[in-house]
């Protein structure tokens, strides 16, 4: 399956020391860029969850958020750090000395500090492995997401695909005639001129020119380009630059069709294939 840089989960866990939420987001971008909004006392597990998304992702902007809320239970038992709780009345005495309107910390604020209760009051060992737990189950739903995603690009991308080769399929059999009857026109006005048709240089400039308006090997680029595309789609993973960079193969092919065309109905059908190429680029952005 195809994944979409896009996405959203969310996993909660109530804990012995209180309830933790993981919220992961995600969208398009070039590289993989990993951004981490953690409470203090929660720091300590950012190298884990950013070894578990770059396990997960190859490209996308993703912010992930912790939010930790002690509770009254996981409270029971602890005993403030009476050598902590001294060494932050030291420093807001130091700091009122210098800043004597500097607000005093409440007490909550004082309750909620970094070790105002002693290191064997948060095992951080325990609550990385929870944190481990969290993080599978919020990725599982992360990666189902994406991929939905995903499935609904890739639907879309197979519809342009096939609009395109609907457009092939209408040019193609004009072409023969729309060289014949250009060559015609060609003939006749050289006629009209009084220019020597048996010239050997001018049968050779004909020849030229209707090879130059022959767009049979464009329509047969085109075509390929969308088999490639086709089976990339088909064999799914990580494809995203894989298939931006046939959109530029596609664009530079309905360019030269456009270029090409001596005839204002294949000169439209150009148009059109290029606007559908430009509706797959702009959902390819997407893809990882």
């Amino acid at each position: 399956m195809i994944a979409s840089m896009t996405g959203f989960a969310s996993a909660g866990r109530e804990m012995e020391t209180g309830s933790v939420l993981i919220e992961i987001r995600s969208l398009n971008h070039r590289y993989l860029d990993i951004q981490f909004k953690l409470p203090e006392e929660m720091k300590f597990a950012e190298p884990l969850l950013r070894e578990r998304l770059a396990a997960e992702m190859s490209r996308g902007k993703v912010d992930c958020r912790i939010s930790f809320n002690r509770n009254a239970a996981g409270e029971s038992g602890k005993h403030i750090d009476r050598e902590a709780l001294q060494r932050l009345a030291r420093w807001s005495g130091e700091i009122r000395e210098i800043i004597p309107d500097a607000a005093s910390l409440s007490v909550s604020e004082i309750l909620g500090w970094p070790g105002i209760f002693g290191t064997e009051a948060f095992s951080q060992q325990a609550m990385l492995e929870e944190m481990d737990k969290l993080a599978r189950i919020a990725l599982d739903d992360f990666s189902a997401t994406r991929k939905r995603e995903g499935e609904k690009l890739k639907a879309i991308l197979l519809d342009r695909m096939a609009g395109i080769r609907r457009l092939v399929a209408e040019v193609s059999p004009k072409v023969p005639d729309l060289i014949a009857s250009f060559q015609e026109k060609l003939v006749s006005r050289l006629k009209e001129a009084m220019v020597d048709l048996n010239d050997e240089r001018i049968r050779h400039e004909l020849t030229l020119f209707a090879s130059k308006i022959d767009v049979d090997e464009e329509l047969s680029r085109l075509n390929a380009h969308l088999d490639e595309m086709g089976r990339i789609l088909q064999k799914g993973g990580v494809v995203g630059k894989r298939l931006d960079f046939l959109m530029q193969e596609l664009n530079r092919e309905a360019n030269t069709l456009g270029s090409k065309s001596a005839d204002i109905e294949v000169s439209r059908i150009a148009m059109e294939i290029k606007v559908l190429i430009e509706q797959m680029r702009e959902q390819i952005q997407n893809i990882e």
